[in-house]
């Protein structure tokens, strides 16, 4: 089970990109902090330029960068680093995180059948995806992703209908 190079790529590139700005304070003028540009991140990143650039363009298109065009443009996040989720930056480059080896809309993982793995491949790319979902920009970029992992049986939150009595 492995994340595509696409998403780790797009989130590498993310992480930079809000790292930075998290580094460069407001202008005086009250204006967000300048556009960083590709080839800084590809730089930084040891990605490459044109890989970025295809990138950027779902990234933009779903709300998570904003483009500055001319000298001294690039990429800005749109929103804040604690409202980017790192799930939402996988989703922008079509990513999807499957554990299985099903193809989305066939009928089964083996001649046409369901393997009798294919729940638990199913569930465990569906915790990926909870566990990216619960993991923001800002959490990456100040380190605080360690230890939010899990062992089966520990005392997970109650359902909001338990009452506890």
């Amino acid at each position: 089970m492995r994340l595509s190079t696409r998403g780790r790529y797009a989130v590498m590139a993310m992480v930079e990109l809000a790292a930075r700005q998290d580094a460069m304070p407001p202008a005086a003028s009250g204006r967000p902090s300048p556009p960083v540009s590709l080839a800084e991140i590809a730089a930084a990143q040891m990605l490459s330029l044109a890989y970025l650039e295809q990138l950027f363009g779902p990234l933009r298109r779903a709300g998570l960068v904003a483009s500055a065009r001319g000298p001294g443009g690039g990429y800005r996040l749109a929103r804040p680093a604690r409202e980017i989720a790192i799930s939402a930056i996988v989703d922008a480059v079509d990513e999807p995180i499957r554990a299985t080896r099903c193809e989305e809309g066939a009928p089964g993982c083996l001649a046409g059948r369901r393997c009798l793995t294919h729940d638990l491949w199913a569930e465990l790319g569906e915790q990926i995806r909870l566990f990216l979902a619960g993991v923001t920009l800002e959490d990456v970029v100040r380190g605080e992703v360690t230890g939010r992992a899990q062992e089966p049986g520990c005392a997970m939150a109650a359902p909001k209908a338990w009452t506890g009595a």
